[in-house]
């Protein structure tokens, strides 16, 4: 069965992010044969006064499939509750990807613009059946792990800070590829332009520096902007520009 498991404000100002919490957490999985992890998306949430958070607000979601739901229910929580920093608020929340019902994307997508609180996230996990545990701090790290799943759920937003596939996304970089040769070597769907625009299957691509898909149409989709030089066609779109849409 495919399973979404979100985590939030699992750091504080010294320690690794909640990206690297997660990414860690992917490997242990995979490493203790309770999933396949396909891929992990982190998802912006709604930066504001009344909101406490670490550096930018941004919550993760890894996509298992598993038939050991119970097992990986226990081992995430335990990891989450040993490794989260001090200080922190640390949330977790598992869902089976059919218990995601519109609500809970339409939380995602309020937790994006508006002040939520943490009572509403519990009643509506506890309505919809899915598990949402807090355990350090003041547990508002359930709004935005509820968030991440309703997020990644709704197929279009965040982007992927790891991906399943025959070259792990970071060994992209700095290399020019035939853009059929990219997605025989990594797990990207579809290569659209800034626009929004097919590219055709022969042109040339250079990835550089900082790769992120971003998650659109519920696939992982590589943004590539038009350049004039002779050894390719399009690069990978800056940093800059993917933050501003994911």
């Amino acid at each position: 069965m495919r399973v979404l498991i979100g985590i939030d404000d699992t750091d504080n100002k010294d320690s690794r992010g909640t990206g690297f919490l997660s990414r860690q957490l992917a490997k242990y999985i995979q490493e203790e044969n309770l999933g396949k992890v396909d891929g992990i998306t982190r998802h912006q949430l709604f930066v504001h006064p009344d909101i406490a958070y670490t550096s930018q607000n941004s919550a993760a979601c890894l996509d298992v499939v598993s038939e050991k739901e119970e097992e990986l229910k226990r081992f995430c929580a335990q990891y989450v509750k040993d490794e989260a920093a001090n200080g922190s608020d640390a949330g977790l929340c598992i869902a089976n990807w059919n218990t995601i019902t519109d609500n809970i994307q339409e939380w995602g997508r309020r937790a994006k613009m508006e002040v939520l609180m943490l009572e509403d996230a519990i009643k509506m996990a506890a309505k919809n059946n899915i598990y949402l545990e807090g355990f350090t701090g003041i547990l508002i790290g359930q709004i935005g792990a509820l968030a991440a799943v309703g997020l990644r759920k709704s197929g279009n937003d965040g982007r992927f800070i790891w991906l399943a596939g025959p070259t792990e996304l970071r060994d992209l970089a700095s290399g020019i590829f035939n853009l059929e040769e990219l997605k025989l070597i990594s797990s990207i769907e579809n290569f659209i332009t800034i626009n929004g625009l097919p590219l055709e299957k022969n042109c040339r691509v250079l990835c550089h520096d900082w790769i992120r898909p971003i998650l659109k149409d519920g696939k992982p989709t590589l943004i590539l902007e038009k350049v004039n030089n002779g050894q390719y066609d399009w690069k990978t779109a800056t940093k800059e520009y993917i933050r501003t849409i994911s």
